[in-house]
């Protein structure tokens, strides 16, 4: 579950990366405008943070769960990361998008041309922040991954506690 949960994590980061530019291609924008690429566009981002709601949920979950029911030892850097990048997914989907989306609104639909400028700056500037920090994610979780892939390590001694007989 711990596996396949972080590759989804992990997955849809990249395909953000990947396959949202491909919606501002001059083909699409054509058929749509501009605006309504960038509706398109906020509709799968919003999409994007529910999954990572969901999985950075799961993730933390799963680290407790080891820890509490296998006595695996609680790798705190895996527990930070997790709630780092939940927190980063939460911060990016409740305050950023919605702040983005209204200046996208008004970069189109402003009622003057100085409001439509200062949008399109504000909204520039908070989305390359937004892009610097899903780079930061996606390393992030690539690292996360691996570290669930990896085999636990075979305890060398036992305590006498775990001895029976």
């Amino acid at each position: 579950m711990g596996i396949v949960n972080a590759a989804v994590w992990c997955g849809s980061a990249i395909f953000m990366v990947i396959a949202l530019p491909a919606l501002f291609s001059p083909q699409l924008e054509r058929l749509l405008t501009a605006p309504y690429v960038g509706f398109a566009a906020e509709a799968i981002v919003g999409r994007f943070f529910m999954v990572q709601y969901w999985c950075g949920g799961i993730a933390l979950f799963h680290l407790l769960a080891e820890w509490f029911y296998n006595g695996r030892p609680l790798w705190r850097l895996n527990l930070w990361l997790v709630i780092i990048v939940l927190s980063l997914g939460l911060g990016g989907g409740l305050l950023a998008q919605p702040k983005m989306r209204a200046l996208h609104i008004t970069k189109y639909f402003g009622k003057t041309s100085e409001q439509r400028t200062q949008a399109a700056k504000s909204f520039a500037v908070l989305h390359a922040a937004s892009e610097t920090v899903n780079l930061v994610v996606i390393g992030s979780l690539i690292w996360y991954l691996w570290s669930v892939c990896k085999v636990p390590e075979a305890q060398r001694f036992v305590g006498f506690s775990k001895i029976r007989g």
